[in-house]
């Protein structure tokens, strides 16, 4: 059970970020939402996987809006199978068309 961390982002459970924003796969191209899901350390390590996964991805910008830490598995899918994902040390990337 992760309990509540405190401002130094000490956690006695794993961190699992979420990250909000809009990627794009091409000049001019339409963005895509996107939700990201991952494990690390802080928030600027969460930040940098996730603009390194999005990479991989095909994606040449994206505009990360919010970021926050999941305290609770979610219940509904695409999230609760990207949340054991990122437990297991991928990187989750939801894409909403």
């Amino acid at each position: 059970m992760i309990e509540k961390p405190d401002n130094d982002n000490n956690s006695v459970g794993p961190m699992i970020f979420i990250i909000i924003g809009k990627g794009y796969e091409s000049d001019g191209a339409e963005g895509v939402d996107l939700h990201v899901m991952l494990k690390a350390a802080d928030d600027d390590s969460a930040v940098r996987e996730a603009l390194n996964a999005l990479a991989e991805e095909g994606f040449i910008e994206a505009d990360l809006d919010q970021i926050g830490m999941l305290t609770d598995a979610p219940d509904e899918e695409p999230h609760a199978s990207a949340y054991q994902g990122a437990l297991d040390g991928e990187v989750a990337i939801i894409r909403f068309n």
